[in-house]
């Protein structure tokens, strides 16, 4: 499979189509079954108030998952994506309610490389605070 969108019809400064993922705990306990990663802040609120966070915080691996997910249907492959990396900038806090939390994420074009490759910058928030730092994904387009 090759990415849908062409790098010669991408120019810098291009907006993806802007994402909103609900997190909930239950999404959060199916996350850990299926990465292993079954620390208990990820779904004991008692555990995670105990150690000094304020509710249940979803996995990082999680929130990046979740974030890249706007470049990879952007693109039409998730294959496409050659890299990507992140800095984790604050929790995406998981209340224990019908609502939970969600994700925003809004990713635009940074600039065009070789290789057919472009660097995708993405913005990624929880309850008003960005969670995610230095986001950035690099595509190769068809």
């Amino acid at each position: 499979m090759t990415a849908k969108i062409s790098y010669s019809d991408v120019e810098v400064g291009t907006e993806l189509p802007a994402r909103t993922f609900p997190v909930t705990r239950a999404g959060l306990v199916q996350y850990a079954g299926a990465s292993g990663d079954f620390n208990p802040i990820h779904w004991n609120e008692k555990f995670a108030k105990e150690v000094g966070l304020p509710d249940v915080i979803a996995h990082g691996m999680f929130t990046m998952a979740e974030a890249i997910r706007v470049v990879t249907d952007w693109t039409g492959d998730p294959g496409a994506v050659v890299e990507y990396g992140v800095r984790f900038t604050k929790p995406v806090v998981v209340p224990n309610d019908d609502q939970g939390a969600t994700i925003e994420v809004s990713a635009k074009v940074a600039a065009k490389l070789d290789d057919n490759t472009v660097r995708v910058d993405l913005t990624v928030t929880s309850a008003g605070q960005k969670v995610l730092g230095m986001s950035r994904a690099v595509v190769r387009l068809a």
